[in-house]
C-alpha cells in the first residue's frame, strides 16, 4: 500500500488566507506534506499514487477549537451525570467517523472523563480519529458552571476548586491525567442552572495560580467566559483563549488585542438551543438563558471581529441532537451569516486561526511544506458558498496524518 500521494488539479486554499492555486498540485509523504504549488512545478516520484482532484478544493484538514467528547443522549447534564460511563463512551467513539466524515481532522476537548482515553486508543489503532486535544476535567469554583449543581455533589464530573492551593492541586492533576491543556470556568453559563453567564467565578489569584501550573510544562488555559468581568478576570491572570464571549465590552476586547487572546465564540451552539432544544429535551431555564443572551452574543462577536481580534471556529457540540458532531462546519456558516467574514475568513478561523487557539499551528492548520498532512478534498469550492463544509457528501477526501480515512 502506497504512503507516497499526489493530488493533482485541484483549486488550493491553504489556510493562510491568501491567493489561491488553480490546477494545484499536493505532494504527501507518509504523514507530513512534502511539497505543494503549481501542478506543474511540484515533482512526484514515480511510486506516488496520483489523484485527480481536478474540479475539486483541496483545503488543509478543519479544527473545532471547543467540543466535547461527552457520549451523553442529550444536553440535560443531570440526567447524562447519571448514566454509566461505559456507555457513553460508546456513544463518544461513534463521534469519531462523524467528525472524520465531515471533514475535522482536529478537534479540542473542552471538558469530558472520556478525552485522555479516546486518545489512547487512537494511537494504539484501536479506532480511527482526529487529532485530539483535550483538557480531562473542567475547573470549577463550588457553584460554579461546571459544577453540576442540580444534582448532589457525588455525582459531578468535573473539578470543584476553592482557593488557591486547591486550584493548584486540580490543575496538576488534571496533566497527570494526560491534559494536553487547562479548561476553567470564569463566568456562569447557559447550561448551569442556579448562575448567570453575567456572575464572575473563581479570582484573578485563583486563574493565576492555575495559569502559571500551566506554562509551567508549557500549556496554557482556556476559559468558558461569558460575562464582562469574567472575561476580564481571565485575560488579566493571563489565560489565552476565551471561550463564547458573549457579553464583551469594548475594554475586554482591547485587552483581548493587547494580549494577543484568541476568541472562540461557538455560535453554533446558541443557535441550535434556540432553534432547536425543545425538541431535545434541553432543560427550560437554558433554552430561556439562551434566548436571552441570542442577539447580544451575535452582536458583540461582530464588533470584536471589527475591532480585529483573532477568531477560531469551535462550535461547544457535544456529540448528541441537536449538538451532533459531524455537523460542526454549520459554525464556519454562522461566521460568514451573522459575524460578517468572508467565506475565506472563516476557513481561515476553522484552519490556521483555530491552530494558532491550539498551540500547534507549528504543525497543522496551513498547507505547507513540512508540516502534518491534514488535508481534506472538497467537492466545489466553498469560497464560492461556505455552506459547501457543511454537507458530507462534499467532502470528498480526508487525510490525517498522511493517512486516507475517507475516500469517496
Amino acid at each position: 500500500m502506497t504512503n507516497t500521494y499526489f493530488l493533482k488539479g485541484g483549486t488550493l486554499i491553504d489556510g493562510n488566507g491568501g491567493e489561491i492555486i488553480e490546477n494545484s498540485g499536493v505532494l504527501i509523504k507518509d504523514d507530513k506534506i512534502l511539497d505543494v504549488g503549481p501542478a506543474d512545478r511540484v515533482n512526484a516520484p514515480e511510486d506516488a499514487e496520483v489523484i485527480d482532484v481536478t474540479g475539486k478544493t483541496i483545503m488543509p484538514g478543519l479544527i473545532d477549537a471547543h467540543i466535547h467528547l461527552l457520549g451523553g443522549k442529550n444536553l440535560d447534564l443531570a440526567s447524562a451525570a447519571l448514566e454509566p460511563i461505559e456507555v457513553q463512551m460508546g456513544r463518544a467513539l461513534n463521534a469519531l467517523p462523524k467528525l472524520i466524515d465531515a471533514g475535522f481532522t482536529t478537534v479540542r476537548d473542552l471538558g469530558s472523563d472520556l478525552g485522555v482515553h479516546i486518545k489512547t486508543l487512537i494511537r494504539e489503532g484501536q479506532y480511527k480519529g482526529p487529532n485530539i486535544q483535550t483538557s480531562n476535567q473542567v475547573l470549577t469554583q463550588t457553584g460554579g458552571h461546571s459544577d453540576f449543581h442540580m444534582l448532589p455533589p457525588e455525582f459531578n464530573k468535573h473539578r470543584i476548586c476553592d482557593g488557591v492551593s486547591e486550584c493548584i492541586k486540580a490543575a496538576r492533576e488534571q496533566f497527570r491525567a494526560g491534559a494536553d491543556v487547562i479548561k476553567i470556568c470564569s463566568t456562569g453559563g447557559v447550561l448551569s442552572e442556579k448562575d448567570d453567564p453575567r456572575w464572575p467565578q473563581f479570582t484573578v489569584d485563583e486563574i493565576k495560580a492555575i495559569v502559571y501550573e500551566a506554562e509551567a510544562v508549557e500549556s496554557y488555559v482556556a476559559s468558558h467566559a461569558q460575562g464582562e468581568q469574567g472575561i476580564k478576570n481571565a485575560l488579566i491572570a493571563g489565560v489565552k483563549t476565551i471561550e463564547h464571549g458573549i457579553y464583551i465590552d469594548d475594554e475586554g476586547i482591547e485587552m483581548m488585542l493587547d494580549k494577543s487572546a484568541i476568541l472562540v465564540p461557538t455560535l453554533a451552539i446558541v443557535e441550535r438551543i434556540v432553534n432547536e432544544g425543545h425538541m431535545h429535551g434541553i432543560p427550560d431555564f437554558a433554552i430561556k438563558k439562551a434566548k436571552r443572551v441570542y442577539e447580544i452574543h451575535k452582536e458583540n462577536m461582530r464588533k470584536a471581529y471589527k475591532a480585529g481580534v483573532r477568531i477560531a471556529a469551535g462550535t461547544d457540540f457535544t456529540g448528541c441532537d441537536p449538538a451532533d458532531h459531524g455537523e460542526n462546519a454549520l459554525e464556519l456558516e454562522l461566521l460568514v451569516k451573522y459575524i460578517g467574514m468572508s467565506p475565506m475568513e472563516s476557513i481561515v478561523a476553522s484552519t490556521k486561526t483555530a491552530a494558532e487557539a491550539l498551540f500547534i499551528d507549528d504543525k497543522i492548520g496551513t498547507i505547507e511544506a513540512n508540516k502534518q498532512a491534514d488535508i481534506i478534498v472538497v467537492d466545489g469550492n466553498p469560497l464560492d458558498d461556505i455552506t459547501l463544509l457543511g454537507n458530507t457528501n462534499n467532502i470528498k477526501k480526508v487525510f490525517v496524518k498522511g493517512e486516507l480515512l475517507k475516500d469517496i
